[in-house]
């Protein structure tokens, strides 16, 4: 059996990025941190995307910034959900109110967390319209760390289909 480290190639439906690209840019006028996953099934080392996902989420901000916070609750939910439905979770995609970058936060506190997910990190709270090479990306390893994935590379895994 493949494991989601194994995946080479993404089929990602334009309808999922457009369901997540509006939530975020829908709170991200709000001044807040907003985040959506891609689910899907897997199938060797192709992942095709059947769901865009907005989780219960809390919107944070403080003198320290913004963040969002998917409870514990919620979590439980999903999972249950994911399980009974087939699916597998295979990207969290979160923005950010300037540049994307991945931060020690979303590190410690992700949704994603199998060996293999993406974590997708949009800049400017989503104002701009969706773009592979603008996003910041990255992949949990098996050492739990979220490497980067350069934009080429990523242009080449993902393709958005209509």
């Amino acid at each position: 059996m493949t494991a989601l480290k194994d995946v080479t190639t993404i089929a990602l439906p334009q309808h999922c990025v457009s369901t997540v690209q509006a939530y975020l840019r829908s709170v991200g006028r709000q001044g807040y941190e907003g985040m959506g996953l891609w689910v899907g099934v897997q199938q060797g080392q192709n992942f095709d995307v059947t769901e865009a996902v907005i989780p219960a989420q809390r919107h944070v901000r403080t003198s320290d910034g913004v963040s969002v916070i998917v409870p514990a609750k919620e979590l439980h939910r999903l999972n249950v959900w994911l399980y009974r439905r087939g699916l597998k979770l295979l990207a969290q995609i979160h923005s950010h109110p300037g540049r994307a970058y991945h931060s020690t936060t979303d590190d410690a506190y992700a949704v994603a967390t199998t060996v293999g997910c993406m974590s997708l990190v949009v800049p400017n709270f989503a104002r701009e319209p969706f773009d592979l090479v603008r996003v910041a990306a990255y992949r949990l390893d098996g050492e739990a760390n979220w490497s980067e994935v350069r934009p080429a590379a990523l242009a080449r895994m993902i393709t958005i289909t209509s």
